[in-house]
């Protein structure tokens, strides 16, 4: 198995979960307090915006093995019809 083959999994998997699961935590505790603290007239916009922030992290999460899987897909289509990576 070659470490340099463009074709083998992403090798920071572990750092991102972690990265994710960090900062998604840091948001939940971030909307426990915005409950606790802030005026009832503010807790709407204040608590749509953080969860807001939660899922474009997640989608964010999901998408980016993707987009790195595609780029190496098409660097490998590239290898093989002959053109330049």
């Amino acid at each position: 198995m070659n470490p340099h083959d463009v074709s083998l999994a992403e090798g920071r998997w572990l750092w991102r979960r972690l990265f994710v699961f960090l900062t998604s935590l840091a948001l939940w505790t971030l909307v426990h307090r915005a409950v606790e603290r802030a005026p009832i007239e503010a807790l709407p916009g204040l608590v749509e915006r953080l969860l807001m922030l939660i899922a474009l992290i997640t989608v964010l999460y999901l998408v980016a093995p993707t987009a790195q899987q595609l780029v190496a897909l098409s660097v490998r289509f590239r290898i093989e019809a002959g053109g330049r990576p």
